[in-house]
């Protein structure tokens, strides 16, 4: 990538804006923490701290870029910095202390590179960087990696994308929850004025009125709701492509329960697999456990206790990974490196793989089946292993709009808008009459699978449009029920996410709805289970459907019906694992 003129040797600028402070080494390392406003390429400076041994040689560099203010990043840094690491914890453009205009991963990928180039042109660097961070500050890894910049040796983005349409959208749904609580938390809103009750807000048609539903202009949510179609509004966000032509080392960290679960667990096997540097594909390991967005390296997730093996030491991870990559740490470099260790839930154990899914693991199909009354957990809806041999009536429900199915059960201390995504009890939308459940007999063995998880499912809806939202659930003795893994299909983007196309009223088509990675084992005396409405709202947005688009506010009941018979086949597939023990 070219730099501008003068942009190489802006650094004898940068210490007019500079702060030092002086840290307690308390018998460690005397750690300094300076702050420096360094300039991008189009004269906007970024707050920028460095901690460092100020008596030590140089050394490598760890970077985290934040829109959550640096300097509540400061314990991170000092450890860091303690281990031997120069710390350099950045304010992204336009937050806290930087300045310029937030717009939401807009920039990062060239004021990843900038600030990277500052870098290693300072005495402090020994010519090696690495990243840190999660989320937001996953992505920019990504964002920076792509644009190439001389030094980056390794990144361990987790819990991120790298198409962020594929993060926003699942089958056609967006995330609706997640993104308008981000913008409106991220966005400046007129002094004085409180958002309006985001219960309220989220129920708001059409989607391009959510903003003013919340209180204020928020231009940024509505060009991500109003653009179901991976089109060319999100090139510019789709790192994909530029992928394979990397060199970089990746340590990819992420929850099952996590709304990042799918691209950073394909991001993974996109590198590991079709990097086109062989000592790349090497170089890639995946941490995939049972967490969900906020409690990775916990032991609690939603209302589970997976117990002390699920915990995990990320910084510990993490700096094994940078002794690794950036100091070429001989004791590092002597330590097993299997490229994949997943959690099993259930039996709550760590597996070691060569790849994702691992090796060993073999479909095996759940046939749905009944007399056509599947709805509630009180139906006749059940999960066999042998298909139909004479056909059986369709199983049927109504998914209305104005009463969408919640992703959680609503109590005092969880409303509609605080919907989790981690496991809870399903047991009250299960008692819903537009909920299809189909349960396993209780099992006499355990049952075993790590792998993709998906749906395909005969289905017909009297509207042009409809959802079919997919819960595969673990049912324990006791009757608690708790979501292993989740998945939605909008009806229109049935055969293509680019070319939508109406649902035929009656006609029954074949679908495959996606329920994400997933490892977990069914216990003895469990039971399977698979509930099937058409709403997973909030966290995906109601579908109305009418098939009129996010600018359109009219609803339509739809009667949707799922078909199962010697034709139609509808199943839920898993990819058992045999053979293999935890540690």
């Amino acid at each position: 990538m070219p730099i501008p003129a003068g942009h190489a040797h802006c650094g004898s600028t940068l210490l007019a804006c500079t702060v030092w402070l002086w840290l307690a080494g308390h018998g460690r390392a005397e750690i300094a923490a300076q702050t420096i406003a360094v300039p991008m390429r189009d004269g906007v400076s970024l707050a920028t701290d460095v901690y460092r041994d100020a008596a030590a040689p140089p050394a490598p560099v760890i970077l985290v870029r934040t829109p959550y203010d640096r300097t509540k990043q400061r314990p991170l840094a000092e450890r860091f910095a303690q281990a031997g690491y120069v710390a350099v914890f950045q304010d992204c453009r336009g937050t806290h202390g930087s300045e310029g205009v937030l717009a939401p991963y807009n920039n990062e990928g060239q004021d990843g590179y900038d600030t990277i180039e500052w870098i290693t042109r300072q005495p402090w660097c020994s010519g090696r960087v690495g990243m840190a961070g999660g989320s937001y500050v996953g992505a920019v890894q990504w964002q920076a990696a792509v644009e190439r910049p001389p030094g980056l040796a390794a990144i361990a983005p987790q819990a991120t994308w790298s198409s962020f349409h594929r993060n926003l959208y699942l089958g056609g749904a967006v995330r609706l929850a997640l993104i308008a609580g981000w913008i409106a938390s991220n966005t400046p809103r007129p002094d004085g004025l409180q958002p309006a009750d985001m219960n309220e807000a989220l129920l708001r048609l059409p989607l391009a009125d959510v903003d003013e539903a919340i209180g204020w202009p928020m231009p940024w949510l509505d060009a991500y709701l109003t653009h179901p179609e991976p089109n060319g509004f999100w090139t510019r966000l789709d790192l994909t492509p530029h992928l394979p032509a990397l060199d970089v080392p990746a340590l990819h960290v992420v929850g099952m329960y996590d709304f990042f679960s799918r691209e950073s667990v394909d991001t993974f096997v996109l590198m590991q697999t079709g990097a086109r540097d062989h000592e790349t594909r090497r170089q890639q390991r995946l941490i995939l456990g049972p967490w969900d967005h906020g409690t990775i390296g916990r032991t609690k997730v939603g209302e589970v206790e997976f117990g002390p093996a699920a915990a995990i030491d990320l910084f510990a991870a993490q700096l094994d990974w940078y002794d690794r990559h950036l100091k070429c740490d001989p004791v590092a470099l002597a330590k097993p490196f299997p490229p994949v260790m997943y959690f099993s839930m259930g039996d709550n154990t760590w597996h070691d793989a060569e790849t994702w899914p691992p090796a060993g693991s073999a479909p095996i199909e759940f046939f749905l089946r009944s007399d056509g009354r599947a709805n509630t957990r009180s139906g006749t809806g059940r999960l066999d292993r042998a298909p139909a041999q004479e056909p059986e009536p369709a199983d049927v429900f109504r998914a209305d709009p104005a009463d969408p199915v919640p992703a959680c059960p609503i109590t005092p201390t969880r409303p509609l808008k605080a919907a989790a995504w981690g496991p809870v009890d399903q047991g009250p939308l299960a008692d819903r009459a537009d909920v299809l459940v189909y349960a396993s007999s209780p099992l006499s063995a355990p049952l075993r699978f790590a792998g993709r998880v998906e749906a395909r499912l005969h289905v017909s809806t009297d509207t042009p449009d409809a959802d079919w939202a997919v819960k595969l659930v673990d049912v324990h003795p006791d009757g608690t029920a708790y979501n292993l893994a989740t998945g939605i299909l909008r009806g229109r983007f049935r055969r293509s996410l680019e070319k939508p196309e109406p649902m035929k009223p009656g006609e029954v088509v074949e679908v495959t709805v996606d329920l994400g990675p997933c490892a977990a084992t069914i216990l003895p005396g469990h039971r399977l289970r698979v509930d099937i409405g058409g709403a997973i709202f909030p966290l995906y947005d109601r579908n109305p459907n009418t098939g009129l688009g996010p600018f359109d506010g009219t609803t339509a009941i739809a009667t949707e019906q799922v078909h199962h018979g010697p034709q139609t086949r509808s199943r839920l597939i898993l990819p058992a694992v045999t053979g293999t023990a935890g540690r």
